[in-house]
């Protein structure tokens, strides 16, 4: 079937099979992906075309005739998921639902509101502030992603501690089935409700045109804090015991040692200026740098990283949509819980640099992958029980093949979400020397081997809020077992029985993604 078929078939609905559109719409963000375009493979992948609905009847139009026609299709946001969700092929068609960005109802007194999968992240945040309402959800793609792509990933935001992921925010979801069929979904107050298994789906079982969310008053009072530990751990036994003492603090982030030195500094040049230089001396010579990663982790991990940076840093934010002192008065609550953990106290100055910059992490990867290294990110979480054990074992996992560090950004009662960011060059050549960006993947893939491993061993989950895709499917048997992989399988079959919607992501049964798909080209290190 060819997007030509789709178009005699329906007609009316906006469709290309462009060429320019093609690859456009071939990948997410998944830092893999990267790695073949630099080295020139920029057409695998690519859809058979793409379709814009918009309305639901579109989306279930489009729907009924790929399930009648067998062809797979793949819902798109934005295109910023980092996890592989994408990753169509040339019979696949890909649903882009940005037309569909309405706001179909807005209840100010009730605090509840209807809004289409295609709405943008920030346009919906503005738009709610003028009104003196928020939603609470600011993940650091706010720029670039949608609602639909929120609830398809299971995101986290920002404020996470206060007003909780995108899961507690959902009422209701309007969905599109794999046969086509228009179905609500609503929170139930007794029995089976559906709305969990379709938030973090990845497009598996159902397109999402629209979500009815809760909201929230826009903040009108805020304290700042920031806390220096010694020891990362310090730093997050102060995260749990504020968090079990009955304190919701919109914001809490604790980064180690190194990562706490890039938070103080920000995350933007001075008048917004990058450098648009080629890779130079500094580039070869940071290339060189990571090929030894174990001992650079080794080095900054322990007692000299500590003093070198600064120690970690707990940057804290609490607020209020009222008029009240409640924000200062949970903030010194906090202070007393941090000096007990040898916390000291640095003012307001870094949480508010923090916020400041808060979404410009987002923006620093083409830089590296331009200097011929490559970056990425994985999120994991344990119960505090598990947590040191998970920091360690994961850390130390990468820490053999790149240079990485962690902040911990989404906690609760019972645990935390762990954030490691790590960074990496081309393995050393062995026997017959493959190119620069084959090597770069060898690197990348034994990194994530290991660390999934790591993480699984360590009774960690394996995904907190960027979804899993085909990037973290191959581990999903292990965390789930048999009986729980079975039990996804048949959720899906019963969504999309034909098997059409997202084929292979989330599946544990799939071959896995890490596959030579590059061209590699020699880069002199």
């Amino acid at each position: 079937m060819t997007i030509g078929d789709l178009r005699d078939a329906l007609g009316g609905v906006r469709a290309s099979d462009d060429a320019a559109d093609r690859v456009a719409y071939a990948r997410d963000l998944w830092p893999r992906h990267h790695l073949a375009v630099r080295a020139g493979n920029v057409e695998g992948h690519r859809p058979a075309g793409i379709v814009w609905p918009e309305s639901t009847e579109d989306v279930a139009r489009i729907v009924r005739w790929a399930h009648d026609t067998r062809t797979p299709v793949v819902p798109f946001g934005a295109g910023s998921g980092v996890c592989a969700g994408v990753l169509p092929d040339d019979r696949t068609i890909v649903i882009d639902l940005k037309r569909m960005a309405r706001v179909r109802s807005l209840d100010v007194e009730g605090r509840v509101m209807e809004v289409e999968a295609g709405h943008m992240g920030l346009p919906l945040e503005e738009d709610l502030a003028r009104r003196g309402l928020t939603l609470g959800h600011f993940p650091s793609s706010i720029l670039c992603s949608t609602v639909g792509g929120w609830v398809a990933a299971r995101s986290a935001g920002q404020c996470s501690g206060l007003y909780g992921k995108i899961e507690d925010m959902v009422l209701a979801l309007e969905c599109v089935t794999g046969t086509g069929a228009v179905v609500t979904l609503r929170h139930r107050t007794s029995g089976p409700s559906l709305v969990p298994l379709v938030v973090g789906s990845e497009g598996t079982l159902a397109v999402v045109t629209s979500a009815t969310l809760r909201l929230h008053p826009a903040p009108r009072v805020r304290a700042f804090r920031a806390f220096s530990f010694p020891t990362t751990k310090q730093g997050w036994e102060a995260m749990r015991e504020i968090f079990q003492s009955g304190l919701r603090p919109a914001v809490l982030r604790l980064y180690d040692p190194f990562d706490a030195m890039l938070a103080r500094r920000g995350s933007a040049k001075k008048d917004g200026n990058v450098s648009r230089g080629a890779p130079g001396l500094g580039a070869a010579a940071l290339r060189s740098l990571l090929r030894s990663p174990a001992a650079i982790n080794e080095l900054l991990e322990g007692k000299i990283g500590g003093a070198l940076f600064g120690g970690a840093l707990l940057v804290a934010i609490f607020e209020s949509g009222t008029d009240d002192d409640a924000p200062e008065r949970d903030l010194d609550h906090a202070r007393a819980i941090a000096a007990r953990m040898q916390g000291e106290d640095l003012g307001e100055g870094p949480a508010r640099k923090w916020i400041a910059h808060r979404y410009s992490v987002s923006y620093r990867q083409a830089p590296v992958f331009a200097s011929g290294l490559f970056s990425d990110t994985m999120e994991v979480a344990a119960p505090w029980s598990k947590l040191e054990a998970l920091y360690e074992g994961v850390r130390r996992a990468l820490g053999e093949h790149v240079f990485v560090m962690a902040h911990l950004s989404h906690a609760y009662p019972d645990g935390c979400c762990i954030y490691f960011s790590f960074a990496g060059t081309a393995a050393r050549a062995e026997g017959e020397a493959a190119g620069w960006d084959a090597r770069c993947e060898a690197t990348y893939d034994r990194a994530w081997r290991a660390a999934l491993d790591a993480a699984l061993a360590a009774g960690g989950t394996l995904a907190h809020h960027h979804g899993a895709g085909r990037s973290k499917a191959p581990r999903l048997g292990v965390e789930h077992g048999t009986a729980g992989t079975q039990a996804t399988l048949a959720v899906m079959r019963a969504f999309d029985p034909a098997g059409i919607l997202n084929p292979g992501a989330l599946r544990p049964d799939v071959p896995s993604p890490y596959v030579d798909d590059a061209f590699p080209t020699e880069v002199k290190a």
